[in-house]
């Protein structure tokens, strides 16, 4: 005999805990299931841990750096990485401990820690249990993609998940890999003292941004003793001990870490039992208010395909929620694209990249200010990266933007924000920011847009 109740959702990633509460305050009788850890990749191997790490990295570079600024440390700056993750372990544990207690605190939500699989559209078994319901909601997340390269299969690898949970320095750290999670990694671990080598198949770093800014970030990463290889083709591998080889060139280390994307954990949940469509990816397919064409049935966050961030993750909960009581107000259509790389310093992206403009052919103004030209990062003594923005001609609103440089991480936002009022960029420019800050220079940037 099943349980019955009134919505099911599978998975604790940013979506699903948000999602619970809004339907127990709707009165529901709801299931959540959890398979493994409670708050999905943000809390346990994705942003939560990275990013505590990454401060325990910059706090090592900035004590290295000290003399710079007039501050003698006295003696060889060391890093002790069973402090570094225990302390990384306490911030993310709080937030996951969090998320649990939350649920298991939530009045009509019943929590089960098991693998959930579909056995029919609204029919679900975990730990021997059927459990049915008119309303399902998945929010089971990615993990790392593990590419077919010949002889890997010899070698012991470290995706995200491993990596945050070291507590000793890998001599030499190899990363397959040349995009955001592989340069995150590799700055942080170049800072608390590995040797690092980045082995790339595309032509350039973070291959779907534009050629400066990779540009930029490769010279950025290669001042920090960063060895950058790009265009590795045939790549191969050899172990126990790492060795990756491609045309022309082989790199030696100590460990390997895969950094080539992500997959969705949708291989495993009995979708062919529920008659779901998967897209050639294996993403679940969703129209705009993240619908499946199962009636009833909803993805979100990873899941879906829809975006690869906490941020958009969260954003699905709000379109879910906003449209059971007002059908169609918000749409996946209506967000603007928009992410930080939490290398140092940041780059930070919004809309459309010049590259993107360019190939759709819009007439458009662009604006590039270097960050030697703003006063905050000159006081700061980072001044490496640069701003650029783009401006639709013909309405004036502001089509994207792409800054990398100090604080720049919280500086998009201002450009994000008239992006979604649709106001013209004059909006923006008149506007009277603080001083000393690199936010100050957005209007100023505006300011000398010419055309592309």
């Amino acid at each position: 005999m099943s349980q019955n109740f009134d919505a099911i959702i599978i998975g604790t990633g940013q979506a699903g805990p948000s999602l619970a509460s809004t339907l127990v305050k709707e009165g529901l009788a709801i299931a959540v299931i959890e398979r493994k850890r409670f708050g999905g990749t943000c809390v346990n191997t994705g942003c939560i841990p990275t990013k505590t790490l990454i401060a325990s990295a910059r706090a090592a570079w900035v004590a290295r750096n000290a003399a710079t600024y007039g501050v003698e440390i006295g003696s060889p700056v060391s890093v002790d990485m069973k402090r570094v993750r225990a302390r990384k372990d306490s911030v993310a544990g709080k937030s996951e401990t969090a998320v649990h207690k939350s649920l298991q605190e939530l009045k009509g939500c019943s929590v089960i820690e098991g693998h959930a699989r579909f056995t029919g559209p609204h029919t679900i078994q975990v730990n021997g249990q059927m459990l049915e319901a008119p309303q399902i909601f998945i929010n089971t997340g990615a993990r790392a993609s593990i590419p077919p390269v010949p002889g890997l299969d010899e070698i012991p690898y470290l995706t995200n998940s491993g990596m945050v949970d070291l507590d000793f320095l890998p001599e030499h750290l190899l990363i397959l890999g040349g995009s955001y999670i592989a340069l995150e990694f590799a700055q942080m671990y170049a800072r608390f003292g590995s040797q690092v080598t980045v082995i790339e198949r595309a032509p350039h770093l973070i291959f779907r941004e534009d050629p400066d800014i990779s540009e930029a970030v490769r010279e950025i990463l290669e001042s920090e003793n960063i060895r950058i290889v790009t265009g590795a083709q045939e790549i191969r591998g050899a172990g126990p001990d790492p060795v990756i080889y491609w045309k022309g060139g082989e790199a030696k280390g100590s460990h390997l870490l895969i950094a080539l994307g992500r997959t969705p954990n949708t291989d495993d949940l009995g979708i062919e039992a529920a008659g779901l469509k998967l897209n050639e990816h294996g993403y679940i397919i969703v129209d705009d208010e993240l619908r499946t064409n199962v009636p009833g049935i909803w993805a979100m966050g990873d899941a879906n395909g829809e975006g690869a961030f906490t941020h958009t993750s969260y954003n699905d909960f709000e379109i879910v929620a906003a449209n059971r009581t007002q059908p169609g107000s918000r749409r996946v259509s209506d967000r603007i694209e928009a992410y930080n790389v939490y290398i140092d310093p940041p780059l930070a992206r919004c809309g459309m990249s010049e590259t993107a403009v360019r190939k759709s052919g819009k007439p458009a103004l662009m604006a590039i200010r270097p960050m030697t030209k703003v006063a905050r990062a000159s006081e700061k003594g980072e001044t490496k990266g640069f701003l650029k923005i783009l401006v639709d001609a013909e309405s004036n609103q502001i089509l994207g933007a792409s800054l990398l440089g100090v604080e720049c991480d919280e500086v998009i936002h201002c450009i994000l924000d008239t992006m979604y009022a649709k106001a013209p960029y004059q909006t923006l420019q008149r506007a009277m920011h603080i001083h000393p800050t690199v936010s100050e220079l957005i209007p100023t940037l505006l300011g000398d847009l010419k055309p592309l």
